[in-house]
């Protein structure tokens, strides 16, 4: 049997087969690592910018088809109003709280609009609330670019114990700023500035992203191939049976005759 298994003839054979599983196997795990990336969100098409107003809404919550869309919005810093965001990254993904203690701050400059009401604005980040570049406002009429976020929910961070100095606070929270800039109209959500303001180093604010669209049909191809590798197995073990029984009998045939 062993004579037969290591043959010439067999031995392409073997060779051939490990090489058709190996080749079916990777296919199969191709196929399905394009499964499991169609599930995945994906980056959108940007749209052009339009003006905040039309997509940051008073006395209403955000849709979320506004979320990380590009604005425009113009007027004139409120300096007076200006609040550090503490214990923040420059990422608006990354956590803030106390994981991020003594990180950095976000400067938030409302932006008093042509109606009166205010847009809070990220103009940027910095990593020491003593530094200039944290309080110095750009004067005059501006047209701030940027992305549009929802605001955060006071119980998204784990707040200091101690609380906050005077002019800092957790959260970009739309309810928390109407109660500290009595009398105003606060439009919800925040602005992240594209580019920051002098100094100021950019927040990063990635661009709108969709859930992506499952491809049920790829999981079947990864089965379709493992499928044809376990055939190719069935196959090479059924013509490796019959040559060793060929072999066999081609053996004991001569011992017959001689016998007869």
């Amino acid at each position: 049997m062993l004579k037969t298994l290591l043959s010439p003839r067999l031995l392409g054979l073997h060779l051939l087969t490990i090489g058709v599983v190996i080749a079916f196997i990777m296919l199969g795990r191709w196929q399905l690592g394009v499964f499991e990336d169609s599930g995945r969100p994906v980056m959108t098409t940007d749209p052009a910018p339009v003006p905040v107003t039309e997509l940051a809404p008073l006395g209403a919550q955000m849709q979320g088809t506004a979320v990380a869309r590009k604005v425009t919005v113009e007027g004139v810093y409120e300096a007076g109003r200006q609040l550090l965001v503490a214990d923040r990254r420059p990422d608006v993904d990354a956590p803030g709280g106390k994981v991020s203690r003594d990180h950095g701050y976000w400067v938030l400059t409302p932006i008093r609009l042509d109606d009166g009401t205010l847009m809070p604005v990220v103009r940027g980040w910095v990593a020491d609330a003593a530094d200039p570049a944290a309080t110095a406002v750009p004067a005059g009429r501006m047209s701030v670019p940027g992305r549009l976020r929802p605001q955060q929910g006071s119980d998204t961070v784990q707040r200091r114990q101690e609380g906050l100095p005077p002019g800092q606070v957790q959260t970009v929270a739309t309810g928390e700023l109407v109660n500290l800039w009595q009398g105003e109209q606060v439009r919800n959500g925040y602005v992240v500035a594209e580019p920051p303001s002098g100094a100021l180093t950019q927040v990063a604010s990635p661009p709108p992203m969709a859930g992506g669209e499952v491809t049920w049909r790829n999981l079947a191809y990864a089965a379709n191939w493992w499928i044809f590798a376990g055939f190719a197995v069935f196959m090479w073990f059924h013509f490796v049976r019959d040559a060793v029984r060929a072999d066999r009998d081609r053996e004991e045939s001569p011992e017959m005759v001689l016998e007869g």
